[in-house]
């Protein structure tokens, strides 16, 4: 059981404003004790002018200062979607895609080819408190493709870097990309090289993975999931989880998690467990829900699970809350953060009768 403490919105725009879409919220807790919100802007969903915010709370979370761009000048001539984390000492981290700016208003979103246009998996560090970020850096890829990487740097205790991603199409049909895995690139050396390792791989035919997340556990070990999706949009499959016991260098095999949920994120709790926060637009009541598990192999040891907020509306107008149609989604990209007084910040996106932005709950196990 959780008990709900405050709640409200980072970021709130009316319902009737033609202002910014706000999306991909995740938090940290800087070594002050500041509470650092990062999510991105677009003018329209699909519109390729994505643009990363930087929002913060003194108080535990429960009041905000207002935005502010990190990269302000690139604005009209790249597309940057970000997320933060905190390293094992005071740094802080930007990890995310890049694309081009080719001409205003144009999409980043092919239907024909369900792939996106041409990117880069890139990541940034502030060694102070998020006021300046150093020049954004490409990390290469295994392979051809776009990248979808929503999920964070994991800095793990040992000083290796991890950046989970998953492979996408492009716009060029004549293109094959494997679909059928979920990467992680590991860098021992800050940044400087990279190699890869499948974190998921995917038995079911024509699937893939989105929305992935790799943290490490109170033991060691790595813990990445996704996102598991159909690509033929005719089965809803479970989350799908795997684990690493060498710092990701080999995992276990991909296993499902139980739980048919959407987007995902994962954060570490200090006694081994893990919370799955993700949402849920399809199967039962629509909100965002909080799993807390004891994962290992074969099961994911789910002990408890329950939703934290509801939603007046699962997709916008007449749609289906199926990945096709992901672009009339009326909430969704949960994350969730340990806070030093033992509670829990949840951020996701949402577009609700009462308003559209970053919505906020703070929790606490009771």
């Amino acid at each position: 059981m959780i008990s709900i403490l405050a709640e409200g919105y980072i970021s709130r725009r009316q319902p009737a404003s033609p202002t910014a879409i706000a999306a991909g919220p995740r938090c940290v807790v800087t070594a002050a004790g500041e509470i650092i919100c990062s999510f991105v802007v677009q003018s329209a969903l699909g519109v390729n002018d994505f643009a990363t915010m930087l929002a913060r709370s003194p108080d535990g979370g429960v009041t905000w200062d207002e935005a502010r761009p990190v990269w302000p000048e690139r604005e009209g001539r790249e597309s940057i979607f970000c997320s933060i984390s905190r390293g094992n000492s005071d740094d802080l981290f930007l990890t995310g895609m890049r694309w081009t700016v080719d001409a205003a208003g144009e999409s980043f979103w092919s239907d024909a080819t369900q792939g996106m246009k041409p990117n880069q998996l890139i990541w940034s560090r502030s060694r102070g408190h998020a006021a300046t970020w150093s020049e954004p850096r490409a990390i290469p890829l295994d392979g051809p493709g776009s990248v979808e990487a929503p999920g964070t740097l994991c800095c793990t205790r040992a000083g290796r870097w991890l950046v989970c991603y998953s492979p996408y199409n492009t716009f060029d049909p004549t293109i094959t990309v494997d679909r059928g895995r979920v990467m992680v690139a590991l860098s021992d050396d800050e940044g400087r090289t990279w190699r890869h390792r499948d974190m998921l791989r995917f038995a079911e035919p024509n699937s893939g993975g989105a929305e992935a997340w790799v943290i490490e556990l109170a033991d060691g070990r790595l813990l990445g999931a996704a996102w598991h999706i159909d690509l033929a949009g005719k089965v809803d499959y479970p989350n799908v989880y795997a684990i690493s016991r060498d710092g990701g260098d080999t995992w276990m095999p991909t296993t499902s998690t139980g739980i048919i949920g959407q987007s995902n994120a994962l954060a570490a709790l200090p006694d081994g467990r893990a919370l799955f926060i993700y949402n849920q637009r399809k199967y039962g009541e629509a909100g965002v829900y909080l799993a807390i598990a004891r994962p290992d192999a074969p099961a994911f040891g789910v002990e408890s699970n329950q939703i934290i907020w509801r939603a007046a509306r699962a997709v916008l107008g007449d749609t289906s809350p199926d990945h096709a149609d992901w672009t009339s989604f009326a909430f969704g990209e949960p994350a969730i953060t340990n806070l030093p007084d033992g509670s829990w910040l949840v951020v996701f996106w949402c577009v609700q009768p009462d308003g559209q932005g970053v919505r906020f709950v703070k929790i606490s196990p009771v």
